[in-house]
């Protein structure tokens, strides 16, 4: 089964060569029990690394089960430790944090063993069985006595049901029953299960118990006999020379050399054999039942030492707290004042766009947007009808007239004659009283209006003003709602200080003059010199017209075809604020074909929003809540750092469970996501009483300081996205460093 041909091991002691091993060679059979004897400092504990593939040999041919593995990369070392070797330790080397049966189940973690969690646990509880622990299986080490525990290494040491038990000073911390009755377990074993067992021992008598005895001394093999009991002289040991092969390597006892299938021996003559696909196939990578197992287990492992260690554990993870609670407070609120912003923008109509008339020009200047009459309703209807993207729209004729009550008077700021759907484009829907005027006081120019709440106080003060008429221009409006309050809009303006009637009673009743009017209206009513007159007096510094004025009866000989009606500007509202884009495009398109403007000729219309305003308001609100995000990622670095430092300290104190992992077969990229694992698990730990934190803190402000908050998703995605980052990033520089300890070292680890 085993075989060393002239093995030699050196450690570097600076640039100094020290010699352990000097040329071992020996043998041992399968099935045998062999007792490894010889002083401090002789080779022995070197001699075991080599043997349990915890170590290799820096020169020299150790054939396991015919094939050779002196030069096995650590990959394949470990494999063979989970597949092939049982450690017993003389501290036993239980893992505090687990129960009896647990700390058996350990070797399955590692390695693809095929077998189910319920599988291992009833082979981990036959075997406990077995050695008599059937009543202390879920029992920790703490609460179990030196026999028991050393009891449960051997159980652990046989659940991989390897071919080799290496046993290092078994006996050595236990009395002298509890020692025979180990002695005596491990001679049942090597008799009734075939199992191979090598004693490595000081005392003579435990010797006594194995078939037989090599004693290592000065790194060589001074004796290789038959064991006599107890007391009695050893009469068949055989002197062996250091650098030749002892008698029973001589004697041909191990079995011809072979490739075995889980071994890589591509310098084996017998590759070529029929064996040799199988050799050199890879250990078998685990199957995701065995990730999801060992994943589990490992999860377990950590909460159970985040138990432990609880304070520690809370301290670690505050600043993980605090940054994780702080993103999402801060996300939550913002996001709830940008929301509350947006709504006011909305109410204050930045949210719209306007569509104007287009801008006439005289001598070369030009007389601004709307001095040209190019919009009338038949084009908001066509908009309202082609443009998919629009909600709603409103025509829009303005002027400038004095509102008066009996003996009071007052000029709005905005006076605007409308439609109805006015009241949807500016989401003014609820009227704090009356009834909004309809399209059929649209159509018939009715008299009727709607005040602002500005205009209603100075004109009636306290009382209610529906039902009651103020007269503008001599025409009497009948008073049939009052506005609910908006209050100032986004550059101070008095938005209550409003009156709002059907746009053919401003354009036809109230604003005549405006009007394209009909030559037939303007023959009979008016007076060219008074007109010119009025023009002077308007323009004082103007020149009047060189060319003479028509008469009215040259005008009605000569009729020129003109719009019956038009409209100052069309406010419209988009589906939502994203199609804001679209519909303007859409405007254009469809009043470009209406106005059959061709290609690369000017609008004679515009169309604005208010982009600039939003994205404004926007930009300054991101800006205030990109600082304080600013503070709480420091926090969550402050945070990363800290669970760093805590799982520096976990290595350390955890060295020989490390050390024990890799004895049983875990590889270094297992070390290496374990703790990964841990370190994620305390930052998710850490993220999720954040969220809670957060959640209550951005609670409270809605409910004390009254400010707007809203739950994001998103936020929580984030945060525990954050935590899980922090936690792979801050955690990885520990687990590399756990993963990159020699198993040797770390079991030496006090």
């Amino acid at each position: 089964m085993i075989k060393l041909e002239r093995i030699f091991k050196e450690y570097a002691r600076g640039a100094v060569p020290v010699p352990v091993l000097k040329g071992v060679s020996l043998s041992i059979r399968e099935g045998e029990m062999v007792a490894l004897m010889g002083a401090s400092g002789s080779g022995k504990t070197t001699l075991i690394n080599l043997l349990g593939f915890l170590d290799r040999p820096t020169r020299g041919t150790y054939c396991f089960e015919g094939a050779d593995v002196s030069g096995l990369d650590d990959v394949r070392r470990a494999y063979l430790r989970s597949r092939r070797i049982g450690f017993v330790f003389q501290n036993f080397n239980l893992l505090p944090r687990m129960s009896a049966l647990e700390n058996v189940m350990l070797p399955m973690l590692y390695g693809a063993h095929g077998l189910s969690a319920s599988e291992c646990r009833a082979r981990a509880v036959r075997l406990l069985e077995r050695v008599g622990l059937a009543g202390r299986m879920d029992h920790e080490p703490s609460r179990l006595s030196g026999g028991e525990q050393q009891r449960v290494a051997i159980a652990r040491a046989l659940m991989n049901q390897g071919k080799l038990l290496i046993a290092d000073e078994p006996t050595g911390n236990l009395d002298s029953k509890t020692g025979e009755e180990i002695l005596a377990l491990f001679q049942e074993l090597n008799r009734e299960e075939g199992l191979t067992i090598l004693l490595v021992t000081h005392d003579a008598g435990v010797a006594s118990h194995a078939d037989r005895v090599i004693r290592v001394r000065d790194g060589r093999v001074s004796e290789d006999g038959v064991a006599e009991p107890e007391g009695q002289e050893s009469a068949a040991l055989v002197q062996a020379e250091a650098t030749e092969p002892t008698g029973a390597v001589a004697a041909g006892m191990a079995p011809p050399l072979r490739p075995a299938p889980f071994l890589r021996n591509a310098a084996s003559a017998e590759a070529q054999s029929e064996d040799a696909p199988a050799a050199q196939e890879p250990p078998p990578r685990p199957g995701l039942a065995d990730e999801a197992r060992f994943l589990a287990r490992t999860v377990t492992t950590s909460f159970r030492s985040l138990r432990r260690n609880a304070m520690r554990s809370a301290l670690t993870t505050l600043g993980i707290i605090i940054g994780v609670g702080s993103l999402l407070a801060i996300a939550e609120i913002g996001q709830g004042a940008w929301t509350a912003i947006r709504a006011l923008l909305t109410k204050t109509g930045v949210d719209n766009i306007v569509v104007q008339a287009g801008a006439a020009s005289r001598n070369g200047v030009s007389l601004g947007s709307g001095s040209i009459k190019t919009l009338t309703p038949e084009d908001a209807e066509l908009i309202e009808r082609e443009c998919p993207s629009v909600d709603s729209l409103a025509p829009l004729v303005f002027t400038r007239r004095q509102v008066v009550n009996g003996g009071a008077n007052w000029v709005p700021a905005t006076f605007v004659g409308t439609t109805p759907s006015y009241l949807r484009v500016r989401e003014w829907q609820d009227l704090e009283e009356g009834l909004p005027f309809t399209d059929e006081d649209v159509a018939s120019s009715g008299m009727v209006c709607l005040l602002g709440h500005t205009i209603a106080r100075e004109l009636f003060g306290e009382d209610s003003p529906v039902g009651r008429e103020v007269h503008v221009a001599d025409v009497p409006l009948r008073v049939v709602g009052v506005l609910s309050r908006k209050g100032a809009d986004i550059i101070g303006e008095d938005q209550d200080d409003i009156l709002i009637a059907p746009w053919t009673t401003v354009k036809y009743r109230i604003s005549a003059a405006a009007s394209s009017g009909s030559p037939v209206k303007d023959a009979l009513h008016l007076n060219p010199a008074d007109e010119l007159s009025a023009m002077a007096r308007r323009y004082p510094r103007g020149q009047a017209d060189p060319f003479p004025t028509q008469s009215a009866i040259q005008m009605l000989n000569t009729p020129t075809l003109q719009r019956l009606s038009n409209v100052d500007s069309i406010l419209v509202r988009s589906q939502t604020t994203e199609e804001i884009p679209a519909a303007m495009e859409q405007i254009e398109n469809v009043l470009r074909e209406s106005h059959r403007i061709k290609q690369g000729e000017p609008n004679d219309f515009s169309v604005r929003d208010f982009t600039e305003v939003v994205s404004a308001v926007k930009g300054t609100v991101g800006l205030v809540a990109g600082l304080l995000l600013c503070v709480a990622l420091i926090s969550l670095l402050v945070g990363g750092i800290g669970i760093m430092n805590i799982m520096l300290v976990s290595v350390t104190e955890r060295y020989r469970e490390i050390g024990l992992r890799m004895a049983v077969g875990a590889r270094s990229h297992d070390i290496l996501r374990q703790f990964l694992v841990e370190a994620v698990v305390l930052c998710i730990l850490g993220g999720a009483v954040g969220i809670a934190l957060g959640r209550s803190a951005s609670s409270l402000v809605r409910l004390l300081a009254l400010w707007p908050t809203e739950p994001s998703t998103l936020a929580v995605i984030i945060s525990v996205s954050v935590s899980v980052t922090i936690g792979m990033i801050f955690g990885y520089y520990p687990a590399w460093k756990a993963s990159r300890l020699d198993p040797i070292e770390a079991l030496r680890f006090e």
